[in-house]
C-alpha cells in the first residue's frame, strides 16, 4: 500500500481515528507521518521499543516501588553472584545477565509477574490442544517410571506393582498423535 499523502513511498504508519463512532483510516510513509504528526497529536520517538515498554511496566508498578524503596542501602546492593548484575541494571536493559539472576532477584520479580500475568507467578507453559493429550500422557509415564525406580530401590514392591500397572494402562491408552511423532 502506498502512502496516501505522497503516493510514492510504502505506507508503514497506519492510524485509525474514531470520533463519534465515525472511523477514519490513514496510511502514511514515515516521512509524511512525521509531517502530519502534529496534526494528529502523535510523535515518533526512536526509543519506542519493546524493552522500553517493559521498563515502563516495571517502573510504574506500585508493588515494585515498594520493593525499590525498601531495598538495601547503596553499599549493600543485591547482585547476582554469577554475573554481578544488579536489579537496577535489569530495569534499564529489561534482560537478566544469566539464569541465576531469576533466583537472586526472585523477591523483586514476584510483584512484577503478578501484575503481568494476572496474579499467576508460576510458569505453566502452553501445549497445543491437538497434541496435548499425548504430551501429557508421555510426561505422566515418565514421572511414573521415575517413581517406579525409586520404589524398587526402597524395596516397596507393592507400590512398584501399582506403578507398573498404571504405566501399562497409560501406555495402552489410545491418544491422538496429531503429528507428534
Amino acid at each position: 500500500m502506498l502512502c496516501q499523502e505522497c503516493n510514492e513511498r510504502k505506507a508503514t504508519v497506519h492510524f485509525t481515528k474514531i470520533i463519534n463512532g465515525e472511523k477514519t483510516e490513514f496510511h502514511y510513509c514515515e516521512i509524511c507521518a512525521q509531517e502530519k504528526g502534529e496534526m494528529f497529536s502523535f510523535n515518533f520517538e526512536p526509543d519506542f521499543t519493546f524493552d522500553n515498554i517493559l521498563a515502563s511496566l516495571f517502573n510504574f508498578d506500585p508493588a515494585l516501588q515498594v520493593v525499590k524503596q525498601s531495598a538495601t542501602p547503596k553499599d549493600e546492593i543485591l547482585r547476582c553472584s554469577h554475573c554481578g548484575m544488579t536489579f537496577d541494571q535489569f530495569l534499564n536493559i529489561s534482560r537478566f545477565g544469566c539464569p541465576h539472576c531469576y533466583e537472586t532477584f526472585q523477591k523483586q520479580l514476584i510483584p512484577i509477574l503478578r501484575r503481568l500475568h494476572g496474579e499467576n507467578v508460576e510458569h505453566q507453559g502452553k501445549i497445543p490442544v491437538r497434541i496435548g493429550g499425548s504430551i501429557y500422557t508421555k510426561k505422566q509415564i515418565k514421572q511414573l517410571k521415575q517413581d517406579l525406580q525409586i520404589a524398587i530401590e526402597k524395596e516397596e514392591f507393592e507400590r512398584a506393582a501399582e506403578l507398573r500397572d498404571q504405566i501399562r494402562n497409560l501406555e495402552n491408552t489410545p491418544f491422538d498423535k496429531g503429528g507428534d511423532e
